[in-house]
């Protein structure tokens, strides 16, 4: 999969791009309350109407957002046709952003009803993506992830036509992120990148990408939640979680995610909240199958022993997954966030049924092993 989009990376990079303007008039940014109002932020917007463009503001895409969030921004634009789609702030703003890019369009056939399906649509308007957390790096991946409230769980919708045309990578829009956020986030770009690299359909080109964005982690993720205001830090781990979506883009998630979704569907536990409690005793789990590639990234830890075994390497690289949450002060129990032993049947079928995703752990995995891990941290 070719990712072709254009990065704007830096301190300040967005406080002049009208060059992204040329013939664009009917322009839709897709953001949050939380978002809209940063200095950053309005000043796009005050370069879009100084440019000419009619812009119209969707700021409610909420967290976790359903097929009926999407459909009620829909129904609620006056222009249904656009030239170009700005989306700023976490995942879930940048996943409803290309959804839009797709639907606005002006192709009458492709409708939200049929993405759902699986349609594979071949245009999208013009789309510009600024994440404002560093952690999902929807900003670097062909995916939209929308709640199913009636299914209690979350499906994907996959089609490389959503990768966006330009990415800006702006560490100031992260600086009000709180450290709880800026450690949940984290995590999940950590298991993108790592869960890709030990994925069975990892790749030479997921490999470097994920090892690039793992260097870049591991230097920068603890200074990152407790300074906010480091700038070096935010944007390398902007980086981190932009590398993490490129993984996705070329291999693929596995055990953690799988085992992530139905704490978010049925039980609205924030993804990277459910993929920090998952991280570490599913690794331990997958360890045995990927021994070398555990000790290829144990490598990359600064303070890394590099004098240890493989072997011991790769228990040492689990060692650090849990150390790192607990550093982070992140949940490490399903029942700190009032999931009981009684849910964890249910739980563990909806794992199970996300084969997406259980066909890329590097090792076989039934429903009877996924109830096993959930017991370990009940």
């Amino acid at each position: 999969m070719n990712i072709d989009s254009t990065i704007i990376s830096g301190y300040q990079s967005l406080q002049d791009i009208g060059y992204l303007l040329s013939g664009k008039h009917q322009v839709l940014l897709v953001s949050d309350k939380n978002i809209i109002g940063l200095p950053p932020v309005q000043s796009v917007i005050t370069q879009l109407k100084t440019a000419g463009c009619q812009v119209t503001v969707i700021d409610n895409v909420p967290p976790e957002p359903s097929q009926h969030d999407v459909s009620a921004i829909l129904s609620a634009l006056k222009q249904p046709r656009v030239d170009l789609v700005i989306g700023v702030g976490g995942g879930s703003v940048l996943d409803v952003a290309k959804l839009l890019s797709l639907l606005c369009a002006g192709d009458e056939n492709v409708t939200l009803k049929s993405l759902l399906a699986g349609e594979k649509p071949q245009h999208r308007t013009t789309s510009l993506l600024i994440p404002t957390t560093a952690g999902t790096g929807s900003e670097a991946t062909p995916n939209a992830i929308l709640a199913i409230p009636e299914k209690e769980t979350k499906v994907g919708i996959i089609t490389p036509v959503m990768l966006p045309d330009y990415v800006a990578l702006v560490p100031e829009l992260t600086t009000s992120m709180p450290a709880r956020i800026a450690a949940s986030t984290g995590i999940d770009a950590l298991c993108h990148l790592f869960e890709c690299f030990t994925s069975v359909i990892a790749n030479p080109v997921s490999d470097n990408v994920a090892l690039a964005g793992m260097k870049k982690l591991f230097a920068n993720i603890d200074t990152a939640v407790a300074e906010p205001g480091n700038l070096v830090a935010r944007l390398n781990m902007l980086w981190a979680s932009y590398y993490g979506g490129a993984s996705i883009a070329h291999a693929g998630t596995h055990l953690v995610h799988a085992m992530s979704y139905p704490l978010g569907g049925k039980y609205h536990i924030p993804h990277g909240v459910a993929n920090a409690i998952l991280l570490a005793p599913c690794m331990a789990f997958v360890r045995p199958s990927a021994v070398s590639k555990f000790a290829c990234a144990y490598d990359l830890i600064p303070d890394a022993d590099l004098k240890l075994s493989e072997e011991e390497k790769s228990y040492a690289l689990v060692e650090y997954f849990d150390a790192l949450v607990h550093r982070l002060d992140l949940p490490v129990k399903l029942s700190q966030l009032n999931i009981t032993p009684d849910d964890i049947p249910y739980l563990s079928q909806g794992a199970i049924e996300v084969q997406r995703l259980i066909k890329n752990v590097p090792m076989p995995v039934d429903k009877n092993q996924i109830e096993e891990i959930y017991r370990s941290i009940r």
